[in-house]
């Protein structure tokens, strides 16, 4: 089914509105809260099939989408529009958080981001070659995860101390053991297979206390895709993202000893619960020497990620700066301590 929130006022289009959280037609200003507006117009869809067509309701175009799109917008109108049939039974999200930074709030975070590379080139810093910034929710998994772990570890205590004309060296052997409990709540894993792994990982965190049950009218504007992937295909990849955390807790509650070898640690991973959300992600695509740079920005928080080009005339600069400064300390100290370090 193809969806259009169509304005009950003037009969434009509506848009999901970032800073009111209402939808709203940019063509009279009216405004509808998403919880009381029903006034769908909807039409019927065709078979389905890897690739699949929409006719839109608004100028009757044909609609071509892949068959991973939920939300997107007609190439010849500009209406946006949800794919409700996709967007039902398994593959309905349970959760979204929506957009709270518009596209030119975006387009402006980005280009002062830009600016503030120092070891980019310096035609990048204008940040006039953006070449698009698409605004969409990126299906994710999010998990409750139970941990069992079981440590085991031989630590060590070292002293020294003096007597008399003697230096004495004391190690203090010990056995440790934890049994822990280990909790994480909301544990995000990006579920679709056209997504940077690690560009979706670095965009967190996001505020997960302004998760909202999900509604089609938050995607109008928009574009989504449903997941590729189920949360039992990823379970092991979430398992392995915290573990890392896992680590870092234990070695926590192991302190205050000089060495810590550790012979066994087992972890015991349940799944408690898993969530399918919809997270908003501004995509950029920038134009530069040719080439074609993708940044991410977390659409709730405004964090930007990605791999900007790098001026090796800059980094050899700062690089040979930086050299150069180490260099006098070092001949500072020297000077100081009445002898050459170098």
């Amino acid at each position: 089914m193809l969806v259009h929130y169509k304005c009950p006022n003037c009969g434009s289009d509506m848009a999901f509105d970032s800073e009111s959280g209402h939808l709203s037609c940019d063509s009279c200003g009216k405004e509808e809260h998403i919880d009381t507006y029903e006034d769908l117009h909807i039409t019927q869809s065709f078979e389905e099939d890897e690739a699949k067509e929409y006719q839109c309701e608004n100028c009757g175009a044909v609609v071509l989408t892949d068959a991973d799109t939920t939300a997107t917008s007609c190439s010849f109108c500009g209406a946006g529009v949800v794919l409700a049939d996709r967007l039902s039974g398994d593959l309905a999200p349970t959760k979204v958080i929506p957009f709270t930074i518009s596209k030119e709030e975006a387009k402006q975070a980005f280009k002062k981001w830009c600016k503030n590379g120092r070891l980019t080139p310096k035609g990048f810093m204008t940040a006039d070659r953006v070449k698009s910034i698409t605004g969409m929710y990126v299906p994710f998994w999010m998990y409750d995860l139970d941990n069992d772990v079981e440590v085991k570890a031989t630590a060590t205590k070292v002293r020294t101390y003096r007597r008399g004309d003697y230096r004495y060296k004391e190690t203090r052997y010990y056995n440790v053991y934890r049994d822990l409990d280990v909790n994480y709540l909301k544990v995000p894993v990006d579920a679709s297979e056209k997504m940077d792994d690690a560009l979706m990982d670095k965009l967190e965190p996001y505020h997960y206390n302004e998760l909202k049950e999900f509604k089609t009218p938050y995607l109008a504007g928009y574009l989504a895709e449903k997941y590729n992937y189920t949360d039992k295909e990823l379970l092991g990849r979430v398992k392995e993202k915290i573990k890392t955390f896992i680590d870092s807790y234990v070695s926590s509650t192991i302190s205050g000893y000089s060495t810590v070898q550790y012979q066994q640690k087992n972890i015991d991973t349940k799944q408690k619960n898993s969530y399918y959300a919809l997270l908003p992600v501004w995509m950029v695509y920038y134009d530069f020497d040719k080439q074609e740079h993708t940044f991410a920005m977390n659409g709730q928080t405004g964090k930007i990620v990605g791999k900007p080009p790098l001026s090796y005339r800059k980094a050899a600069i700062w690089f040979g700066s930086i050299s150069g400064g180490a260099f006098v300390v070092f001949k500072t100290i020297a000077l100081l301590l009445g002898g050459d370090l170098l």
